[in-house]
């Protein structure tokens, strides 16, 4: 490929910023950026358990720190359902001292991981990093139809304090426990900025009121004296009340005296009662991609030595249209970046606000958890996938974005990792899942921890085959009939579908023959996932039909059948990792049992059962 030149068009030299397409790989090396002095270093975990490690759980916890202690970067741990495993995780976070990092392949499995770790670790910063969009519909443009899709999202205010919490907590303390989602390889602020643009107050500390305010401001922190709320700060006399970023339910208050700090306290926002007396407060920005001012200036110039270039080249090969577009919304940005430090989507600009040359990555939390943490990948025969197919598609996107004038060919740089500079960045690694997959079973050089016989003495439900519709026979019938057996003993049903459709057609059908049933798929809210599971297991009804998120990691004690319909439709939804995974759902109950129905076995349904009847040997 001839050397890219400053008036490269996208489609001539796709190389000189698809870096994938390079004749040569980058040298690139993982990002370690220095770290502040640590506020409140120095906690150590403490476990709080009524229980003790049993079954499997005491030898696969020695045998996974002995490995950790041993430099191993990768090891596997092979957990059936309801083996504790998010328990022997706990005993290995305590048993070794160091931080971790805990991914879930969706939110619901996070929320509940997040839930766990909570009343293990009451005493130390359990902390939860997901996608804080409700909803989000990226800015794409479709060449065929000549439709442009703006950006548009809904951002969930909650889950934002809680990724700011888990920032702040990775940079302040050593006993963090982060339970992630896949939304941790995406761009957020780099490590340097953030932390430059934090500052601290002390009680007794000379403070020129307006500069403490056009600080804040700097910070992204709103003036707002009516409607105190999180991420913004107001004025009464000589007291400055802030609301940090990460607390949901506690404020600051900074009392003056002429310019110097009297007093500092923590107040309730809503009563306004102090709640402490505080020395000193660190402030952190109100948000990740918060800027310097010296760094927005280099960005502009930067932004307009790239734009200018661009604009030829599109002039020169006729594109006007595409060249006006690029420069009236470029040039928008600008503006408003000059003027407020900010503009609607700023993280396209994320290699020139943080420095980074063309085709690195951009910072993401990976670069925020410590060199001695440890990585957790729970269900990592799910998430590991997710993890290699977030770059492609979001490239294919932008790189469309840019050849029409839409945005700067940087806008590539605002990207999630790719697989391989994941690999290069995670610290020593725990793949946990009932169904290991080759590639971290490679990794671990095939070997791995078992873990099959449960603490509580449960063994694998019996599996049993019934006909879809063979013979007059009616698989809805069928479930409907069984799910009325299990409620009347007080138990509840999980019924496995194909598509939302089957789903909603079946909970409205069950419905009108009288039985208390709800559906879950991935139409329905992150937190209605939530209180979902929860009213199941209440009792608040007593079915709940699904698609794929009725799988890894759902912990129902309640469930006394699992019912799949039309397991002999051999595919994604009804392979032998997928069966296995749904079959495990029975296993917390001790009458729990498992129905397939199906007009003829399969390989995958064969090679599930078989796995199932091993397990129950051996847990025999």
């Amino acid at each position: 490929m001839p050397p890219a030149s400053a008036t490269a068009g996208v489609s001539d030299v796709s190389g000189a910023f698809a870096h994938d397409l390079a004749p040569s790989p980058m040298l690139w090396r993982p990002h370690r950026p220095a770290r502040p002095q640590k506020s409140e270093g120095g906690r150590r975990f403490e476990l709080t358990s009524d229980y003790a490690p049993a079954g499997d759980q005491p030898d696969a916890i020695a045998e996974l720190v002995a490995g950790i202690e041993a430099r191993e970067h990768d090891q596997v741990l092979l957990g059936v359902t309801g083996s504790g495993k998010t328990f022997t995780m706990a005993k290995i976070i305590e048993a070794t001292q160091r931080p971790a990092l805990i991914l879930a392949h969706n939110k619901t499995l996070a929320a509940q991981l997040y839930s766990e770790f909570k009343s293990y670790f009451p005493n130390n910063a359990v902390e939860y990093f997901v996608s804080y969009y409700d909803y989000y519909q990226p800015e794409a443009y479709v060449a065929r139809t000549d439709t442009y899709i703006e950006k548009d999202s809904s951002r969930n205010e909650q889950i934002d304090r809680m990724r700011h919490s888990a920032t702040r907590a990775i940079l302040e303390r050593d006993d963090v426990i982060v339970v992630a989602s896949v939304s941790c390889i995406y761009g957020i602020g780099s490590v340097e900025t953030y932390t430059a643009m934090t500052f601290t107050l002390t009680v007794g500390e000379a403070v020129d009121e307006k500069r403490l305010m056009a600080d804040l401001v700097a910070q992204q922190y709103k003036r707002n004296d009516q409607a105190f709320e999180r991420g913004t700060f107001r004025r009464r006399g000589d007291t400055i009340e802030i609301f940090p970023a990460h607390y949901e339910d506690r404020a600051w208050r900074v009392m003056m005296f002429g310019d110097v700090i009297e007093a500092i306290a923590e107040f309730d926002p809503l009563t306004g009662r102090k709640t402490a007396d505080l020395q000193a407060v660190k402030i952190y920005a109100n948000s990740h991609y918060v800027t310097p001012r010296p760094t927005l200036r280099q960005a502009t110039a930067a932004i307009k030595a790239e734009l200018k270039p661009r604009l030829d080249w599109l002039t020169a090969q006729g594109k006007l249209l595409e060249a006006q577009r690029l420069e009236q919304r470029t040039t928008f940005d600008l503006e408003m970046i000059e003027a407020t430090g900010s503009c609607a989507g700023i993280e396209n600009y994320s290699r020139y606000l943080t420095g980074r040359r063309p085709g690195e990555p951009p910072p993401t939390f990976f670069e925020y958890i410590p060199d001695n943490a440890l990585l957790f990948v729970d269900e990592s025969h799910q998430t590991i996938p997710q993890l290699g197919a977030m770059y492609k598609g979001d490239y294919s996107r932008k790189f469309t974005l840019a050849e029409y004038g839409f945005r700067l060919p940087s806008c590539l740089d605002n990207r999630p990792l790719k697989f391989e500079e994941w690999e290069a960045m995670r610290p020593d690694s725990l793949f946990v899942s009932a169904t290991p997959a080759k590639w971290e079973l490679e990794k671990a050089g095939g070997v791995f921890v078992e873990q099959v016989i449960r603490p509580t003495g449960l063994i694998d439900p019996p599996v049993e085959v019934r006909p879809v519709s063979k013979g007059g026979f009616s698989q809805v019938d069928d479930v409907i009939d069984e799910c009325r057996q299990v409620a009347a003993k007080g138990y509840r049903t999980l019924v496995t579908v194909l598509t939302k459709k089957m789903a909603e057609d079946l909970t409205e059908y069950m419905h009108e023959q009288g039985l208390r049933v709800r559906y879950m798929h991935s139409d329905v809210d992150t937190l209605e996932r939530i209180e979902i599971i929860r009213d199941l297991r209440l009792g608040a009804f007593d079915v709940l039909v699904g698609i794929n998120l009725l799988r890894e990691g759902l912990d129902i004690p309640e469930c006394g059948l699992v019912a799949i319909l039309d397991a002999d439709k051999e595919g994604f939804l009804r392979s032998e990792t997928s069966l296995v995974q749904t079959i495990g759902r029975a296993a917390r109950n001790v009458d729990g049992k498992v129905i397939l129905y199906a007009d003829s076995i399969t390989g995958s349904m064969e090679r599930a059962m078989a796995e199932t009847s091993r397990r129950r040997d051996k847990q025999a």
